[in-house]
């Protein structure tokens, strides 16, 4: 079962499906570049999202189909209603030094994370995660 989690902007911790004491996932975020482990083992998990750019991101965790992410009109950032039914969970306005706790329950599979600020998705900022 895989779980829809939206971030509140105020808060620094994220409540989500995690059961307490799921192991802890650490991610880095800076502008351009986000660092999460390559494999990550399916059930509940924490993602210790660490902001250390200079920027305001948005990550978006999305089961992959092994097909290109679709861009909007502006040909600058994905187009998150097309993604809607793989989209697993959502981390808004992760500010610049923050630490925030993103709480998940995710399923066997291949999953990409992106920011999908202005720019953010083509300048490299994304991430394949393999769930197992």
């Amino acid at each position: 079962m895989l779980a829809l989690v939206t971030a509140a902007c105020s808060s620094s911790s994220q409540s989500g499906t995690a059961a307490p004491g799921a192991p802890e996932v650490n991610v880095k975020v800076r502008d351009f570049h986000i660092k999460v482990p390559r494999h990550i083992a399916a059930g509940d998990v924490v993602f210790r999202v660490r902001n250390a750019g200079p920027d305001t991101h948005e990550l978006i965790l999305v089961r992959s189909d092994g097909k290109q992410l679709p861009l909007r009109a502006d040909d600058l950032t994905i187009d998150e209603d097309a993604l809607k039914p793989r989209t697993v969970s959502l981390l808004d306005d992760d500010l610049p030094g923050g630490v925030r706790d993103w709480k998940l329950h995710l399923a066997p599979g291949r999953y990409v994370l992106i920011c999908n600020m202005s720019g953010h998705y083509l300048g490299g900022m994304h991430a394949q995660v393999v769930v197992r």
